[in-house]
């Protein structure tokens, strides 16, 4: 596709351009119905269609057990941080949550609103550079769950092995779904925002267990409540028609690539790639410990911000876009999701040297 660019940006993240050519058509016309997507009714068979494909294709591909629900809701991953202890926690219980990068401190703070929450870890005063190994915390007999975010979009790192716990097990997997296999049946509740991995802005994927939809106390407000939404299939209100039916394409696009197997395979060999380069010498620097590593966000730094702000400028003017640091750790930070392809690496490398060559002193 002509004119296109690397994006590197944290999310929303890039597309396969087979998805998004084949959007732009079912906008304007819905597979010859004669009406756009977006202006179609959701209770419409078509639409419900859409729907139950890119449930069945999630469950396919992630493996989900027969006794999850796929819930396809709205409010961002955000409103995750108090619909969880909402509906699972009650006055004077208590949950443990790991706080590993900014989305989990979020996550505490809402959390605190509903129950006692322990925070077992904390690498906080280390500018989140790391997570925990496993017997660095430790989970209360008396915790209803453990919470943690399973890939910190922010500092780059994520957890190479998940926790284990005998209690409920709960993960905002927002930044790194379907980007390595996993085991859907040790978890009670995982959610993910669609715009990293999945698809555009504006769904929130929520797997719980069916279980747990009988947690949720009497005074719950009824959109707030898990059991409404996966009671009516998602469809207890107006669902986010565009955004569910853009997650089913990427779908389609991620079962073409041979599955979450094989992209597990590419983004280790993506971010091998990038690594290899910061670790070559001493003028990148990676802001991770090693142990921690993301495969999805990788931040670094240059020797000063001025060198830094330079090669943002300079990348962008050759086509490799959005890769400013966040403004918590400034820098540089290259997100290689899914649909970002092993060429955008590549190019981003050769830059690298050939900065580096012109620059240091």
């Amino acid at each position: 596709m002509v004119d296109r660019v690397y994006n590197f940006s944290p999310g929303p993240g890039t597309l396969p351009v087979d998805v998004l050519q084949q959007a732009s058509r079912d906008v304007v016309n819905f597979k010859e119905t004669g009406i756009g997507l977006i202006e179609m009714s959701h209770r419409s068979k078509e639409f419900m269609a859409v729907a139950e494909n890119t449930e069945n294709l999630l469950r396919e591909l992630m493996e989900i057990p027969d006794n999850y629900k796929v819930l396809f809701l709205q409010g961002g991953a955000s409103s995750q941080f108090y619909m969880i202890p909402m509906n699972l926690l009650g006055n004077g219980k208590k949950a443990t949550y790991l706080n590993t990068g900014t989305w989990s401190k979020k996550a505490i703070k809402e959390a605190k609103l509903f129950g006692d929450i322990e925070v077992a870890y904390s690498s906080e005063e280390q500018t989140f550079n790391r997570v925990p190994t496993k017997d660095e915390y430790s989970v209360g007999q008396d915790s209803e769950y453990l919470y943690f975010v399973s890939n910190n979009t922010i500092y780059g790192t994520q957890f190479p092995e998940f926790p284990e716990t005998d209690k409920l097990l709960i993960s905002d997997m927002s930044s790194d779904i379907l980007s390595r296999k996993i085991d859907v049946s040790k978890f009670g509740l995982i959610f993910a925002g669609a715009q990293k991995n999945m698809g555009p802005a504006g769904v929130t994927i929520v797997i719980i267990r069916e279980d747990l939809l009988e947690k949720t106390p009497d005074n719950t407000p009824t959109m707030l409540c898990y059991k409404t939404h996966a009671d009516k299939g998602s469809m207890f209100n107006t669902p986010p028609c565009f955004a569910i039916y853009a997650v089913g394409e990427v779908l389609k696009w991620l079962k073409k690539q041979g599955g979450v197997a094989a992209m597990e395979t590419r983004n280790i060999e993506k971010a091998e790639l990038l690594y290899n380069q910061i670790d070559s010498g001493d003028y990148y620097r990676g802001h991770a410990e090693k142990d921690s590593r993301s495969l999805m966000n990788i931040p670094f730094n240059l020797p000063t911000a001025e060198l830094e702000a330079k090669f943002i400028a300079e990348a962008t003017e050759v086509g490799l876009n959005g890769l400013k640091g966040h403004r918590s750790i400034g820098g540089c930070r290259a997100s290689i999701y899914n649909a970002f392809p092993r060429e955008g690496v590549e190019k981003l490398v050769a830059f690298m040297k050939e900065f580096e060559a012109s620059n240091k002193a």
